[in-house]
């Protein structure tokens, strides 16, 4: 396909996407600019950074009288995250924490809860974080790493889009496997919410976590949120007891007693002008719809799927995310054994802002409320140049820290 042909397809798709009134309210710092890194930090909307403003000034107002308003807060965003991205009923989702604390919390609660199983179930392709987190447990408690599940595993931790190729998993057929043996399951879903009809509820997922600073959008370092199914909550018990948890917590009392549900799982102090910023960023996905964030989500990576075989396979590109739409998150991922070195060109050469995984991913990132179908053909094209000019081989091989 020519660049002219790609880009009159681009503008017909924008022309006809009934999304796009909510691009309109990103604030970008250069209108060249691409960025393609929703999936690893989203692009702030007006609507989230006036909400950390309004806020702002309410503490200014206020000052500690307004915790008579913030307490329940990590309960009531989560709440209304639950309902509107992951298919949750009410009470059963709590913003709390990172998402790497969250999943500790979680998972040593559901080894304490089948004491008499000896193994666990994670890839090794896992996400790091969530690796070494599993690890430190399997060590501590002898336990035993294991391919798959069987009458002896404990509990599977999956992540329900890889963060590497964008392959979406079979939430529901993965966790009804888990069951048939009597295993739990733990989602992690950082790289689904906000992008995916999560379901976890349908599934009959157990437990699960995430990151709203993604697709979302709240913000750099946003706190994380976890998951606990509604008959699951009282028989777990949180290893980290903290105050926020407790019940009658203003009483101050000498042993820690923990509330009902799932706001046993809290933990410290919430981060109230992050919640600020969640709530607002869950409010522009209820507004659009998670049915129609989905739908563009779809076309956008198809989009990208078909500009990549036009315009980058002959040049050595392989795509590493399923072609089939319902195998696909919300990133597109490329293979090239010149993935870092493109990586850099682009950002420093192209004004597009991409990201790489080891070894050889360049990955396209493309929250449906902050991009553009001109964004991904254009960000396509850039990359042609780039490996076309030979800019990238300028360039060491050698990573940066942050990649």
């Amino acid at each position: 396909m020519a660049a002219a042909d790609l880009a009159l397809a681009s503008r017909a798709l924008d022309a006809a996407d009934p999304l796009s009134r909510f691009v309109e309210r990103v604030r970008r710092p250069d209108q060249d600019l691409i960025y393609m890194d929703g999936n690893s930090l989203g692009a702030p909307s007006n609507v989230v950074l006036d909400a950390i403003g309004a806020r702002a000034d309410e503490w200014r107002r206020r000052l500690v009288g307004g915790w008579a308003n913030w307490i329940e807060l990590p309960a009531t965003v989560g709440d209304r995250l639950g309902e509107v991205t992951l298919g949750a009923a009410r009470g059963q989702v709590v913003i709390s924490d990172s998402t790497t604390v969250n999943l500790y919390k979680l998972a040593t609660a559901a080894l304490d809860a089948r004491p008499d199983r000896r193994a666990v179930v994670v890839d090794p392709g896992e996400f790091p974080s969530d690796r070494y987190v599993l690890d430190g447990l399997v060590e501590r408690r002898g336990l035993e790493r294991r391919a798959s599940v069987d009458a002896e595993t404990a509990l599977l931790l999956r992540s329900h889009v890889d963060f590497r190729t964008g392959e979406l998993r079979d939430m529901a057929g993965e966790t009804a496997e888990a069951h048939a043996h009597g295993a739990l399951t733990l989602w992690d879903t950082s790289h689904s919410v906000g992008v995916v009809d999560v379901r976890l509820d349908a599934a009959c997922a157990d437990l699960a976590v995430g990151c709203t600073y993604k697709y979302l959008g709240a913000g750099p370092g946003a706190p994380a949120f976890l998951y606990v199914r509604r008959d699951l909550a009282d028989d777990l018990r949180n290893p980290i007891q903290g105050w926020f948890g407790q019940r009658d917590q203003f009483m101050m009392g000498p042993q820690y007693q923990p509330v009902d549900g799932v706001e046993r799982f809290l933990t410290g102090t919430p981060n109230v002008l992050d919640l600020a910023a969640i709530e607002a960023a869950v409010g522009l996905v209820a507004d659009a719809g998670i049915a129609a964030v989905r739908a563009k989500s779809v076309a956008l990576t198809a989009h990208a799927v078909a500009a990549a075989d036009s315009e980058l396979a002959p040049l050595g590109f392989e795509l590493a995310t399923p072609r089939e739409a319902d195998r696909r998150g919300g990133h597109v991922a490329l293979r090239h054994p010149d993935a870092w070195r493109v990586c850099r060109a682009l950002l420093e050469h192209e004004a597009v802002v991409p990201d790489f995984r080891e070894p050889d991913i360049l990955r396209l990132g493309m929250p449906p409320l902050t991009t553009t179908f001109m964004d991904v053909s254009e960000a396509i094209v850039r990359t042609r140049r780039v490996v076309e000019n030979g800019r990238h081989l300028g360039y060491d091989r050698e990573r940066s820290r942050v990649t």
